[in-house]
């Protein structure tokens, strides 16, 4: 079963909509990974990272918990390799069966991180890499936000799709607690980008 939240996004958004700063995203992506490599692409929404990928000569495997997503990726890429996550079941793959894990824009919105980032962990082949983005939440932002009282409000509405809200420091430390080495991690336009290796 689809996750009946994200389809109602998704079914909300208009297509062809760009994801968010894509072009240096899909650079920060492309720039760690190599043609051939097995690239899980978790939440891959629309397609637009796995098309990236599979045009770089990597083989990526998209997965999201929104079959509408899904829908329009197959839209743009009928040969992708798409695949639903239901909700509470393991990743929809083998154990040790990827290079790299590409997550952008998507810890943000899981509700219970640790089993999420288990299922990265338990994918990847042994020193295989986490890459990642998110909201940059360090203390210029925080500062920026309590001075824009109605701004705040909108950041942290309770009804927002974002749940976790992440500094460098306390994504390093999660990532730690759970098994990950930090090899790179840098803040920039407002973004966290990370790369992390299973330890």
């Amino acid at each position: 079963m689809a996750n009946v939240l994200a389809d109602a996004i998704w079914e909300a958004m208009p297509a062809g909509a760009a994801p968010e700063l894509f072009a240096e995203r899909r650079a920060f992506l492309l720039e760690h990974v190599a043609p051939g490599e097995r690239i899980l692409d978790l939440g891959c929404g629309a397609g637009e990272f796995s098309a990236a990928l599979a045009a770089a000569g990597a083989r990526p495997v998209g997965v999201d918990v929104a079959a509408e997503a899904l829908r329009r990726a197959a839209e743009r890429m009928p040969e992708l390799d798409l695949r639903l996550w239901p909700e509470r079941d393991p990743l929809p793959l083998e154990d040790a069966s990827v290079d790299t894990v590409w997550a952008g824009e998507v810890i943000e919105h899981v509700v219970d991180v640790a089993p999420w980032l288990s299922e990265v962990r338990r994918v990847l082949r042994p020193r295989g890499a986490l890459l990642l983005t998110t909201p940059h939440h360090g203390p210029l932002t925080v500062l920026a936000l309590a001075l824009s009282p109605r701004r705040l409000d909108t950041h942290f509405d309770p009804r927002s799709d974002h749940v976790r809200f992440f500094s460098p420091r306390t994504l390093r430390a999660l990532l730690h607690d759970l098994g990950f080495d930090v090899a790179q991690l840098r803040a920039r336009h407002a973004k966290i980008l990370l790369r992390a290796v299973r330890a």
